[in-house]
């Protein structure tokens, strides 16, 4: 599968993260240290909207449930907790980078 075009290097600044949406998928690209990560932008939890969560070295908190994970992998780190109660969650998915001149390209078959 080839890469696709999602954005400009100018729009994911260093610790920053930005969500892109292709077709019916929500990717959230973040920008540890000059590197460029893209995982799923949606908790499998309950759907949180990971661009509006907190983000800590390379792990991201779901703003929703508090779930936990590795923005490098897409690794669940730890579950959502409510009150508590701990509740099970999956992982996210993953793709692959490229960077080529000042875009950011990501290949859309999950690693």
């Amino acid at each position: 599968m080839e890469y696709v075009e999602v954005a400009e290097l100018s729009e994911v600044p260093v610790g920053g993260m930005r969500k892109v949406v292709l077709g019916d998928r929500e990717i959230l690209l973040v920008n540890l240290d000059g590197e460029i990560y893209a995982i799923g932008n949606r908790c499998p939890h309950a759907g949180g909207d990971l661009s509006k969560g907190s983000i800590d070295q390379r792990i991201i908190t779901c703003p929703r449930h508090g779930s936990k994970f590795d923005v490098a992998t897409g690794r669940l780190v730890s579950g959502p907790k409510i009150f508590f109660l701990k509740l099970k969650t999956g992982d996210l998915p993953s793709y692959e980078v490229r960077t080529e001149g000042t875009q950011i390209r990501v290949r859309l078959d999950v690693t």
